[in-house]
């Protein structure tokens, strides 16, 4: 998912409770969902961020020679301006993008 285009807002907001347990009618379960979620947003996240800033990366041995580049400082500064993969996550499971399914009640069934 592009999460550059994404709805979420970059600042935290008060939720009303009665909107985000609406379908599990449980408002740990859907916290849980969400925290889930948002450790998947978070690993994905950090993985494109460490691809792009390796193309930056030299591997000398000298400490002295430290290069500030003005394109690898954009990029970091694009990814702090993102939303936190929380509120991405939060979004994402009021917009009903988010697939979960119970274990239990399948086993019932």
């Amino acid at each position: 998912m592009d999460y550059k285009k994404t709805k979420a807002p970059v600042t935290t907001i008060t939720r009303n409770l009665n909107h985000v347990d609406k379908d599990t009618n449980n408002i740990y379960e859907a916290v849980a969902i969400v925290s889930k979620r948002s450790n998947q947003i978070g690993g994905e996240l950090k993985e494109e961020l460490n691809r792009k800033l390796e193309e930056f990366a030299s591997y000398t041995d000298n400490l002295e020679e430290v290069f500030e580049n003005r394109e690898q400082i954009e990029i970091s500064r694009f990814y702090e301006r993102l939303p936190k993969p929380t509120l991405i996550a939060m979004q994402e499971f009021l917009d009903n993008q988010v697939y979960y399914r119970k274990p239990e009640e399948e086993a019932t069934e």
